[in-house]
């Protein structure tokens, strides 16, 4: 009986094994999912880093593509499905300071020309006027001919801009002045 019994956990142990979602990387206690589906299309992780300030991480971002790429100018420039999932690990991130820190991107990736995407910038700033909190996962998904598709903990709140668009976002991360050149380079699957 007690053979059976031990023989039958080691086998419920194995099958809840089978079914746990396989994860390529866990980064800051963040566990990255190694595949996306983006527009009917499976994604691979190409990379993920921490973005950190004050020597405080603030949020995992991880970069899923259709074929890995090492250089960012590639994936900014690709209209292709593409997405960035952002895995919010501090309380410090405020809508406010998510709101500030995310402009000041956009203006780093447009030498500070945001004319010609100004209304798209701000339709996508709103969605960070909600409460932002430790655990909450941002995805922002370009889908070709629809525009970014952005996502709060699974749920789609907006879809902004064209491919333009996806270009200065996607540049927060991956341009030659990027948010933080240790997270770029780990999103590019550099280490």
């Amino acid at each position: 009986m007690k053979k059976t019994l031990t023989t039958g956990f080691a086998s419920l142990l194995l099958a809840g094994a089978l079914v746990t979602p396989v994860h390529a990387l866990e980064v800051a206690g963040v566990d990255i999912p190694d595949t996306y589906t983006a527009a009917g299309q499976e994604l691979q992780l190409n990379g993920a880093g921490t973005r950190s300030k004050w020597f405080m991480d603030l949020y995992v971002g991880g970069l899923y593509v259709q074929n890995k790429v090492s250089d960012g100018s590639a994936v900014i420039n690709a209209d292709e499905p593409q997405a960035i999932a952002l895995h919010i690990t501090s309380g410090m991130i405020t809508s406010d300071r998510m709101t500030e820190a995310t402009m000041d991107g956009f203006k780093a990736a447009t030498d500070g020309d945001l004319s010609s995407i100004q209304a798209d910038v701000d339709q996508f700033l709103a969605v960070f006027k909600d409460e932002i909190k430790e655990g909450d996962v941002f995805e922002l998904v370009y889908v070709p001919d629809s525009g970014v598709q952005v996502f709060k903990n699974g749920e789609q709140k907006d879809t902004v801009g064209d491919f333009e668009f996806k270009k200065a976002l996607f540049g927060i991360w991956l341009s030659d002045e990027p948010a933080q050149k240790d997270l770029k380079a780990k999103m590019l699957g550099k280490s």
